[in-house]
């Protein structure tokens, strides 16, 4: 059984991963405290969120929840999350970073 402080130094790594991931690669993200979801805004696409989580299914073959689905003060966003391997977080993170450098930015 993992230990409990284990786990946490395992999700935190995943969490500052991602995050950083993210970040790099045009979608800006605040840090979360206290969830396995990151939040990243995508209004550079100038795609809504089900544009763009959409876009993001197709093409790079990475699923998130659109934003929108949390009420209109989740447009712009996307939710992923990162509640996975960090093998996964990282395949996750190139596909769409390769997405990001084929779409036009606003």
């Amino acid at each position: 059984m993992v230990a409990k402080d284990e786990m946490m130094a395992s999700y935190n790594e995943r969490r500052k991963l991602f995050v950083a991931g993210l970040n790099a690669i045009g979608l800006t993200c605040h840090e979360p405290e206290g969830a396995f979801y990151a939040f990243p805004s995508i209004a550079s696409t100038g795609l809504s969120s089900e544009q763009f989580a959409l876009r993001l299914l197709e093409e790079a073959k990475v699923a998130v929840v659109p934003g929108h689905v949390f009420g209109s003060g989740g447009e712009g966003f996307i939710r992923y999350s990162y509640a996975a391997s960090l093998v996964d977080l990282e395949e996750s993170l190139e596909r769409m970073g390769s997405l990001m450098q084929v779409m036009q930015p606003v």
